[in-house]
């Protein structure tokens, strides 16, 4: 017991407290574990038989080879470690009661592999993305010293191929060069992922870290060519008050041309300088040069409302790292202010999860022809279920004209998941006005939405599956089924919106609670931000008082 009360493991159990804190959720995401968290030492000393496995799926009446996930358990149900195998949890925090059936539980198996497993009879798990069912076999290797294994796996979705996906937000810390490009080589595309944004971001001292900082747009556009999976070049461009407070917010700028610079600001993240430049005069460069501006984590960050009400950003990031908050307090509410809020999403920090931006395109993928149809608002957001709606014959991101008499829509609503998502719910401005249940249809779960409606407004729809929980706050721990990466449940489509006699949706009581939340924040910066001049201040708090103007305007017009 003399040893818990030594200076230097008390200092490092502080150190463990201050990283693993709710202040500093986005990096105690991290560690880099020196072996698979997976592994068991049991069968280290077993015979081992020398196997060739791969993953199938049908495609155009062929089977093909597909990357994909892999778990093998032994008859007690104990992991199998796979040394020769990536981890798909690498880089990613755990707990030691989800090392079991968590995220690294999971290996990539990126192709046809090398595998030496013990001569036992074992129980292989293994799928592909969000559209294939688990696969689950059986096998007996007692006595045999080589076997070639093809693990069959089956498409229950077929998304037409349109629809495209991407992580729109991703960093990579404390690889080395060859390790990340392992990483970004081999998890996206057994994600199934189409494109991936690997975005800058700087901070005092820990950003010579980070792995992902190092690579250039040219190195991007060549790892793209290496393999199926596109790469794109962004920005996180972040002001923090104090160390991990909210501050300004934290924006995506993606497939920039150049680094806006500074690319982080204040004190809070820095060490040094001051509060005085805002978001908006980055923002405003960006889409000088054409990028695409989304905002991160929920609309977190006081200078998010006065850049959705002047039209500067294009999309919102919900839950990339971590869900710090709802639909309810993020998308809905620019959604009923009358902002027209393409849904999106990423994971920050390492590939923790499968989340990812469907976006529906006409023309061949290009990070350049993803973003646009993301603008268009022609996505919906996921980790496991897939979503479909149509209005009329309206698809997300589409505006539907309503008048009296030409007011009754017919509404088609779809989800289909490989794990159950329990619900379909469909959202008319902010409200569940229907629901239906999942139901098995052999190895997944599907839920149809199929009803008539007249609508007497206007607004938006929107469909998905139940909110997931939000740990910090006490009325929201109802959690939703976890992944195979034990994260709960998530998905929603952006919506279609529908114009009434020509009027789009402009809900008051909303629009006022923006107004008081601007004047409260530009107080706040105002007293207790650093500014070197005079200069400085009025260049922050000119934001909060145009975006306030324009509002009061809009509420005072006939």
């Amino acid at each position: 017991m003399r040893l818990l009360r030594t200076p230097l493991v008390c200092t490092l159990i502080l150190l463990l407290c201050w990283w693993c804190s709710p202040a500093n959720a986005d990096l105690a995401l991290l560690q880099i574990p020196d072996k698979p968290a997976s592994a068991v030492s049991a069968t280290e000393n077993l015979e081992l038989c020398q196997i060739t496995l791969k993953l199938t799926e049908t495609q155009s009446d062929q089977q093909q080879v597909v990357a994909g996930m892999l778990r093998i358990r032994d008859a007690q149900g104990n992991l199998i470690p796979l040394p020769e195998l990536l981890n798909r949890g690498t880089g990613v925090n755990s707990r030691p009661e989800s090392e079991r059936a968590g995220i690294h539980s999971w290996s990539v198996v990126p192709g046809a592999v090398q595998l030496s497993i013990p001569r036992s009879r074992l129980t292989l798990e293994a799928f592909s993305g969000l559209s294939t069912e688990l696969t689950r076999t059986e096998i007996d290797l007692a006595g045999k010293s080589s076997a070639e294994i093809t693990l069959k796996l089956k498409r229950f979705a077929n998304l037409s191929p349109e629809w495209k996906t991407a992580n729109t937000h991703l960093h990579l810390m404390k690889l080395s060069r060859e390790e990340c490009d392992r990483y970004l080589q081999q998890i996206p595309a057994a994600d199934r992922l189409d494109l991936v944004f690997v975005s800058y971001l700087e901070r005092a001292i820990a950003d010579k870290t980070y792995i992902s900082n190092r690579y250039s747009q040219q190195d991007l556009q060549e790892l793209s060519r290496s393999g199926g999976v596109q790469f794109g070049w962004g920005e996180e461009h972040r002001h923090n008050s104090t160390g991990y407070d909210e501050g300004y917010g934290h924006v995506m700028l993606l497939d920039i041309q150049r680094l806006i610079q500074p690319v982080s600001i204040g004190p809070g993240i820095m060490k040094q300088g001051t509060d005085g430049i805002p978001l908006a005069r980055g923002i405003r460069s960006a889409l000088a040069d054409q990028a695409t501006v989304v905002w991160c984590h929920n609309a977190w960050g006081l200078e998010s409302t006065p850049n959705f009400l002047a039209g500067r950003v294009h999309a919102l990031n919900i839950f990339d790292g971590g869900t710090r908050s709802t639909y309810e307090d993020s998308f809905y509410r620019y959604l009923n202010a009358g902002c027209k809020v393409p849904f999106s999403t990423g994971t920050d920090w390492f590939q923790y999860d499968f989340s990812r931006v469907y976006a529906r395109l006409q023309q061949p993928l290009t990070p350049a022809s993803w973003l646009e149809s993301l603008r268009s608002g022609r996505t919906f957001i996921t980790n496991g279920p897939l979503l479909d709606l149509h209005i009329n014959g309206k698809s997300v991101g589409d505006q539907l004209e309503l008048s009296p008499g030409q007011n009754r829509v017919t509404i088609q609503a779809t989800g289909r998941g490989r794990l159950d998502f329990q619900k379909l719910e469909l959202i008319h401005n902010s409200k569940v006005i229907q629901t239906q249940s999942t139901k098995p249809v052999g190895k997944h779960f599907e839920a149809r939405l199929d009803l008539n409606l007249e609508i007497d407004e206007p607004g938006w729809i929107a469909v998905r599956t139940p909110s997931p929980s939000v740990p910090q706050d006490p009325q929201r721990q109802q959690q939703t089924p976890l992944n195979e990466y034990g994260r709960e449940l998530f998905a929603h489509t952006s919506p279609i919106y529908l114009k009434w006699n020509g009027q789009a949706h402009f809900d008051l009581t909303q629009a006022r609670a923006f107004l008081t939340e601007m004047q409260q924040n530009r107080k706040k910066i105002a007293s207790q931000f650093l500014f070197a001049d005079p200069q400085e201040r009025a260049a922050v708090l000119d934001v909060y008082s145009d975006a306030i103007e324009g509002l009061q305007n809009r509420l005072n017009s006939p």
